[in-house]
C-alpha cells in the first residue's frame, strides 16, 4: 500500500542512509542569500530587499552549507492537519526539518497544531489563495478580466496582508506558497504583477525563487507522483521558474499570469521540459531510484500530508475521494489544453 506513514518513513530513511539532507525552504533560501552576498561587492547589494540580508547570526554555516544532495521538504496543508502533526513527528524523530504551509480556512488553520509542529523544529508558512479568497469575499463579478484585473489584484493583496498580519501573531512568517485552487479561473500568484511580497518581509515563494533547471520537482499531487495530468497548477516548468525570472513572468503580457492565456503557455512550456528529470509514479519508485543512485541529487519534494495515513478507514476515503477530484482536474486541464 502506498500513501502510508509506514511507506513515508522508509522514503525519509532512504534518502538519509544514502547522504542527501534536508532543509527548510526558509534555511534555503537564507543559504542562497548569503552566499550571493559574500560573493558579490557592496555596490551590487541592495538593501531594500530582505532576501539580500541574514535573518540570524550563523553566517558562517549557512555559507558552509553546500550539500551535494539536497531535499527542501515542503508540506501542503490543505485540510485535516491532524495528518501534518505525524508527519511532522516522524520528521522530527530522524532529525529532518520540513516546511509547512497552512491556508487560513478552517479545514486547515488549527493554531495549537502548528504551534506543536513548530515546536518540532519545522517552519511554519502560509499557503496563500487570496486571489480565490477575495472573489468569494469581497463577492467580485469579474465580467471583464482585462478591465477588472487591477480591482481584482487590489483586493487579494489586501485580503493577503490581512491573512499574513494573522499568521505572524503567532509565527514568524517568511515564506510563502500558492495554494492551487483548481476550481478557480484565476491563479493565486496573480498577485505579484503588481505587488512584490518581499516588501512586506517574505523572502521566498518557491514558485518564484527556486531554480527548476537546478532542482527537480515531485509532488504527491493526484495521489501520484507524476500527476501533471490531473494537477491544474501544483506543476514548474524549468525556464519559467528560473530563479530571478519573477519580475519578467509577472509582468509579461505573453504569459498573463491568471489568464487562460497564460496557463496554456505555461502547459505548453511544460511538455518541452517535462522530460528533464526522471518520472515516479509510486513512492516505491522513489525509493528503488534512490537506492539505485538514479534520483537527482537536488530537489523538492512536495507532500499533502491529509493523504498520509495508517488508518484503513481514512486511506479508503482518502483514495476514493482523490479518484473523484482526479476526474474534474483532468477535465479541468483537458479543456484548458484545448482552449
Amino acid at each position: 500500500m502506498d500513501f502510508t506513514l509506514k511507506i513515508f518513513q522508509n522514503l525519509l530513511q532512504t534518502f538519509i542512509k544514502n547522504q542527501f539532507q534536508f532543509t527548510t525552504f526558509h534555511n534555503y533560501i537564507r543559504k542562497l542569500s548569503n552566499t550571493k552576498t559574500a560573493n558579490s561587492t557592496p555596490q551590487h547589494l541592495n538593501t531594500s530587499t530582505s532576501i539580500s540580508k541574514p535573518l540570524n547570526t550563523s553566517t558562517s554555516k549557512l555559507l558552509n552549507f553546500s550539500p551535494s544532495k539536497l531535499i527542501i521538504l515542503r508540506h501542503d496543508v490543505d485540510r485535516i492537519p491532524e495528518n501534518a502533526l505525524q508527519t511532522a513527528i516522524i520528521e522530527h524523530e530522524l532529525g529532518i526539518q520540513g516546511t509547512y504551509y497552512f491556508r487560513v480556512v478552517p479545514e486547515s488553520y488549527d493554531l495549537q497544531i502548528m504551534d506543536k509542529i513548530a515546536e518540532l523544529g519545522h517552519e511554519i508558512g502560509y499557503h496563500y489563495e487570496d486571489v480565490d479568497l477575495a472573489i468569494k469575499n469581497y463577492e467580485l463579478r469579474i465580467t471583464n478580466y482585462e478591465l477588472q484585473k487591477d480591482e481584482l489584484i487590489d483586493a487579494a493583496y489586501e485580503s493577503f496582508c490581512e491573512n499574513l498580519e494573522m499568521f505572524r501573531k503567532n509565527f514568524d512568517i517568511k515564506t510563502i506558497c500558492m495554494h492551487g485552487s483548481p476550481r478557480s479561473k484565476y491563479d493565486n500568484k496573480l498577485i505579484w504583477s503588481k505587488y512584490d511580497y518581499r516588501e512586506l518581509g517574505i523572502i521566498g515563494e518557491p514558485y518564484f525563487d527556486i531554480d527548476f533547471t537546478e532542482f527537480a520537482y515531485y509532488t504527491d499531487t493526484g495521489r501520484r507522483w507524476d500527476g501533471n495530468s490531473v494537477s491544474v497548477r501544483d506543476k514548474v516548468d524549468s525556464r519559467q521558474y528560473a530563479v530571478g525570472s519573477r519580475q519578467n513572468l509577472v509582468n509579461s503580457k505573453e504569459y498573463g499570469v491568471g489568464s487562460k492565456e497564460g496557463d496554456k503557455v505555461t502547459r505548453n512550456e511544460l511538455r518541452v521540459t517535462s522530460g528533464k528529470w526522471p518520472r515516479f509514479r509510486k513512492t516505491i519508485e522513489i525509493i528503488k531510484a534512490v537506492e539505485e543512485e538514479k534520483f537527482p541529487q537536488k530537489a523538492m519534494i512536495t507532500v499533502h500530508p491529509q493523504r498520509w495515513t495508517d488508518d484503513p478507514v481514512l486511506w479508503v476515503k482518502e483514495l476514493v475521494w482523490q479518484n473523484v477530484k482526479n476526474i474534474v482536474k483532468w477535465g479541468i486541464v483537458k479543456v484548458g489544453s484545448m482552449e
